[in-house]
């Protein structure tokens, strides 16, 4: 059975930040829903920045995916970082993730994106195998972060 991915619009915000709950929790994230809603609510609305998906599967929504372009000088042009994919445990284990990879892969080819990025916590070791049989390859740098604005 193949999954189904619907672009996100803005009636679907209330799902979207159920699932973003749902995934911070998983990940031991901080959860702010004022700041995550405008986040994604900003994003919904500049297709330019990205894309977010519902999956679907069997009817109902089971996890979400956001991929976010950017540039890199480094790549040669557009970029992608898959800011977020989250899939409910039962939904898990079925090839929805790859399919969700693909879907977003060929998204963006189509959006002329050179290379794709992620960010996966080294003690999830399924995930990491998962990334490295798609096609992704550790890099010997650290993603660090400083947080400018509010």
């Amino acid at each position: 059975m193949n999954a189904f991915f619907r672009r996100a619009i803005p009636a679907h915000l209330d799902t979207l930040v159920d699932f973003m709950r749902a995934y911070y929790a998983f990940d031991g994230i901080p959860f702010d829903a004022v700041k995550q809603r405008g986040g994604l609510s900003g994003l919904m609305a500049n297709p330019q920045h990205g894309y977010v998906w519902l999956i679907e599967w069997d009817g109902a929504v089971v996890g979400y995916m956001a991929v976010c372009f950017g540039y890199s000088l480094e790549f040669g042009g557009r970029d992608a970082f898959v800011d977020e994919i989250y899939l409910l445990p039962e939904a898990r284990g079925k090839g929805i993730g790859r399919q969700a990879m693909a879907v977003m892969l060929e998204t963006c080819r189509t959006n002329g994106i050179q290379a794709v990025h992620l960010e996966v916590s080294a003690e999830n070791e399924a995930a990491v195998a998962y990334y490295e049989k798609s096609g992704f390859t550790r890099r010997d740098f650290s993603l660090m972060s400083r947080v400018i604005g509010g």
